[in-house]
């Protein structure tokens, strides 16, 4: 005897919507399965409404592929896409609004490693750069009442003056223009890098091609990295950006935010703190304060 079907096997387009989205109402977690309920709807309802043809859903997978087989231990090719799309700047606005005050956030971007060795205060993180401008970046790290935070840890990164990451730099594991700082018992903080530039996220793998069809630049303004954390207090992930540097308005992955735009102000006479670190002249002098918010 042959048991008839309990779902119709002709259907429209609606009716297979329907359909996969009851697979989905036996998951237990309540919350995965809203995320793939508004996932399948919001996946049909661009399917419908470009018409995609067969060729076209294939181009999409194959360049998924590729965006996968890019990806590597020090290079994550699926995070730039997600940042060229804007959707992780955009998660990161959802996820971290916060009040009037505390520093903003913005992303992480492909090339956080972490080993980054520990330095004193004006300990010189660009020795893998020699050429670059001398460049010095204090300030202080306080909570939303004005405390001074002691002993915060300051994990910062950058691009060398060639616009390119230790990653980009050849093969090999070694850490170059990447180091933590403490902050002493008042909150203060000081950096001894080289001038970061503006530079082109790799256009040597699919998410470069897609830039390249589709009419866009590759270009992010000059920034340096910082996740500041203390216990006690939310962790921050945030750059600064040279109020200087070229791209600002039109960042490729979306990430300027104007309270994170500073000066890099160049210096002709050292100060006493560039004279006892011995930094040479010009160099750019930069002050930021990062205000946590308590956990």
């Amino acid at each position: 005897m042959t048991m008839a079907a309990s779902t119709p096997q002709t259907k429209t387009e609606d009716d297979l919507t329907s359909e996969v989205l009851r697979r989905f109402d036996a998951a237990s977690d309540p919350r995965l399965r809203q995320i793939m309920h508004s996932l399948v709807k919001h996946l049909h309802a661009f399917v419908r409404d470009v018409e995609l043809t067969e060729g076209e859903w294939m181009a999409g997978i194959e360049f998924l592929t590729a965006v996968g087989q890019k990806c590597a231990a020090n290079r994550q090719e699926f995070i730039l896409l997600s940042d060229t799309l804007g959707v992780s700047i955009l998660v990161d606005l959802i996820n971290h609004r916060k009040p009037v005050g505390v520093s903003e956030t913005t992303l992480i971007g492909p090339f956080f490693r972490d080993g980054a060795p520990e330095l004193p205060a004006g300990g010189n993180m660009s020795e893998a750069d020699p050429t670059g401008q001398p460049t010095l970046i204090s300030g202080r790290v306080t909570s939303t009442d004005g405390a001074p935070i002691a002993n915060a840890l300051l994990d910062v990164w950058q691009s060398s003056s060639e616009g390119l990451y230790d990653s980009q730099m050849g093969p090999g594991d070694e850490l170059h223009m990447r180091a933590k700082y403490r902050t002493d018992a008042d909150g203060r903080y000081l950096v001894r890098t080289t001038r970061p530039k503006h530079y082109p996220v790799p256009v040597d793998g699919p998410v470069g091609r897609m830039l390249d069809v589709t009419g866009r630049h590759p270009w992010r303004p000059a920034h340096v990295h910082f996740v500041v954390s203390a216990p006690g207090h939310e962790t921050l992930v945030t750059h600064i950006f040279d109020r200087n540097s070229k791209y600002l308005d039109s960042d490729t992955v979306f990430a300027v935010k104007d309270s994170l735009i500073t000066d890099f102000a160049e210096q002709t006479t050292p100060d006493e703190t560039a004279k006892k670190l011995g930094v040479p002249t010009p160099y750019a002098k930069v002050h930021y304060d990062f205000v946590l918010q308590k956990a």
